[in-house]
Formats: structure tokens, sequence, C-alpha cells
């Protein structure tokens, strides 16, 4: 596979083994690996001779970190909306390959994942922790939405976790992912080549892991989930922020520190993701996705998109210019209007088959 493509498959014996080899852009994921990967799966899905799948990184503390903003700046330049699409199509479309796929499959993450990096890895059989793990879905810090599937796992996580994942970017560690279900096993990296050596070999692997796997103890929530629960299950955006504003005591001083990382993130994306989390309580994976899909091909020709993706290209320095400015400027109309408007082409799983 051409190291241009920033992703490399290989069969070794019983296993298919994926490397995510794109370090100088921490691994960030583009259409073309999209493709690659649903259709890597959809020939290992139905061979007789692979047991299972290892996905690894070759970058010593980020295993993804996404989309390829860069590639999507440049495409909201040039106007060009149908790439911007196409990248997103890919992306849940190997969300959905990955969901289909039965047999072992086994990320192994030692470092920062998100956005796009969890969907090519939260949806198999199982996913490996390492003590540096980190997730986090940052995406309504760009102008878009907690995509990939978020629209589904996030609102499915207990209690106001979801909610607070994806108003604020904030990140986990292993314990936390461990305990959401967000990862099977938290083992240390130094024991990662066991478990690729043991897919090589057909080794059972849930026993093995079993073994590997190591308590990663009580997490970073934990203390928080009184004031999660409490702040986080409200009925507005608004209602959070005023309740985030109002703590007291003990959870004060995380409070205002949350209620200031809300108010970095655009206006509009949060109310989105507000209804997100709403509507996904009732949705499956599929109809999360297929959602997903018409949002984004609604918001990617927005002025908050261009301006959070830019300002993100641009570095750390450089704050993003929202339109509306402010959560009171932002009309609810618009909100509803865009998870009840159809678009063009939307995404058809039905024919996203592994095998075909």
């Amino acid at each position: 596979m051409s190291e241009a493509l920033g992703i490399s498959f290989e069969e070794n014996d019983r296993a298919g083994v994926i490397t995510l080899d794109r370090p100088s852009r921490l691994n960030a994921l583009t259409r073309e690996m999209f493709e690659a990967l649903s259709k890597h799966y959809r020939r290992w899905a139905p061979a007789p001779h692979i047991y299972g799948v290892v996905m690894q990184s070759s970058h010593p503390s980020v295993f993804s970190s996404g989309g390829d903003l860069k590639l999507l700046h440049e495409w909201g330049e040039q106007g060009a909306h149908d790439a911007i699409r196409a990248f997103y199509r890919a992306a849940y479309t190997q969300v959905w390959v990955l969901e289909k796929f039965i047999r072992p499959n086994v990320p192994l993450i030692n470092g920062l994942v998100l956005g796009g990096g969890i969907g090519i890895t939260l949806y198999g059989t199982h996913c490996v922790a390492g003590e540096k793990y980190r997730l986090a879905m940052p995406q309504v810090g760009i102008g878009f939405i907690p995509d990939i599937g978020g629209t589904y796992f996030l609102s499915h996580l207990p209690g106001g976790i979801g909610l607070y994942l994806a108003l604020t970017g904030q990140s986990i560690g292993p314990a936390d992912a461990f305990r959401l279900g967000l990862v099977s096993h938290c083992i240390p990296s130094a024991h990662f080549h066991v478990v690729k050596d043991a897919l090589s070999d057909s080794h059972p692997i849930d026993r093995l892991l079993d073994g590997l796997h190591r308590d990663p103890g009580e997490g970073e929530l934990v203390r928080l989930t009184p004031a999660l629960d409490r702040i986080f299950r409200s009925a507005s955006v608004e209602e959070i922020l005023a309740r985030l504003d109002a703590e007291q005591g003990e959870f004060q001083p995380w409070a205002q520190a949350t209620a200031a990382e809300m108010r970095k993130k655009s206006p509009t994306s949060l109310k989105i993701a507000f209804a997100q989390m709403q509507r996904g309580k009732t949705l499956d994976l599929a109809e999360a996705l297929r959602l997903e899909f018409r949002l984004a091909s609604q918001i990617i020709a927005t002025h908050d998109y261009r301006e959070g993706i830019a300002a993100r290209i641009a570095g750390k320095g450089q704050e993003s210019q929202w339109q509306p400015a402010t959560l009171a400027e932002v009309d609810d109309a618009y909100v509803d209007n865009l998870f009840a408007t159809g678009v063009e082409d939307e995404l058809d799983l039905a024919e996203q088959r592994p095998g075909l």
C-alpha cells in the first residue's frame, strides 16, 4: 500500500494487520483511507484464512486525530461541497462496515483518538486501551457536530455523560472509557505484541484479552457524576450554562471551567449537538448515521463550519468568530429544520454489506 495513502494493510498468517501510518499529519483520516478500510474489511469478512483483524498506529502518542481538517479546509475554500460530502459518506459507510464485521477486530490504542479515529475503532468486537489512551469528540469546537455515530453512542451513555462529552469536547482516559463501555479491555502497551501474535495464531482472543486486562481504576468522571447528572440533564443548552454558572461548593471550579469551555464553541453547533443527543436516544446506529449525513450535508456550507476549521488550522492563537455569536441569536427553527430537511443522494447503508 502506498505510503502516500497513510495506511497499510498486511496479512500475517491468520491476522489482517492495519497500520495507521501518517505520523506527520497525526494519522488524520482522508476519504481514501476510509474507503481502503471498507474495501479490506469487506474482503476479509468472508475470507476463511483470516481469523481476525488488528489495528495499530505508527505514531508514539496519537492513534488518530480524526478527519483531515487541512483537506476539508481546502475544499471549503474552493466551495467543493461534493468532495466534502464524499468524505463524510466514506467515513460513515466505514462505521457501518465495521459494525457488521463479525470476526475479531482489535484496535490497539495507546494515545489520542479523536472523532473519525473513534469511528474506525469503536464499532468492532473489541477495543483495547493502553495507558496513554485519551478519547474526545471535539467537533462542536470547529463548528460541526459529534458525528461518526456520536448521535448514537454518546446519547446511550448513562446520565448526563454523553451530552457533557458532546458539548465540551472533553477528553477521557482508559478508566472512564472502560467503565462506559467505549473500550473492552485495558492492557499495558508493552503487551500489545502478544495480542498481535495471538491473532496471527488464531488464539481464542477473548480468553487472551481477559487475561491481559488490568483494572484501570476509578476514572476521572466518577467524582463528577452527581454534578453531571444534575446539570447535563437540562432542557436546553442555556439551562446547562445557567446551572454551571450557579454551581457552588465542591464542583464550582469544575463548573466554571466547563462553562468557559462551552462558551468557546459554536453556539449553533451546541444547539444542534443538544438536539442530536435528545433524538439519538430513540435511534439505532444506522438511523443515526443517516441523520448525521443529512446534517453534515447542510452544515458544510455554513459560516461556522468554514470558520471553525480555518481557526483550528491556523493554530491555537486564533479564536473563531462564530455567526451568530451567542446562543440567544441562534434560530431554534433553523436547528429543527436541519433535522427535518432531506438532502440529495442520502446515505444508503443497505448496499454496504461486507463480503460484496
